[in-house]
């Protein structure tokens, strides 16, 4: 693919909500997509992606449908930033 680089895998399971938002604010809202409305919610400094999701009755299939989610919008943003055409 050509365009911007980016780490294989951007955001992890592990990964606490607070850092994915620091890091990439323009995923919010795919979290609040997602029913994860923790982007303004205390919690999310406490909460990994996956502790987040499991609160949130969110099976494996759709936590990893929503970090490939997270991913495109990352990556689109990247391109955008960089002056290339998504």
């Amino acid at each position: 693919m050509i365009g911007v680089k980016m780490k294989e895998h951007a955001i992890t399971k592990d990964m606490m909500l607070t850092d994915i938002l620091a890091r990439y604010p323009e995923v919010a809202p795919i979290l609040m997509g997602y029913g994860l409305h923790c982007v303004a919610c205390h919690f999310s400094s406490y909460d990994t992606l996956e502790n987040g999701a499991r609160l949130h009755g969110m099976d494996d299939e759709t936590l990893d449908m929503m970090i490939k989610d997270m991913e495109t919008i990352i990556r689109q943003f990247a391109m955008a930033e960089s002056g290339k055409n998504v």
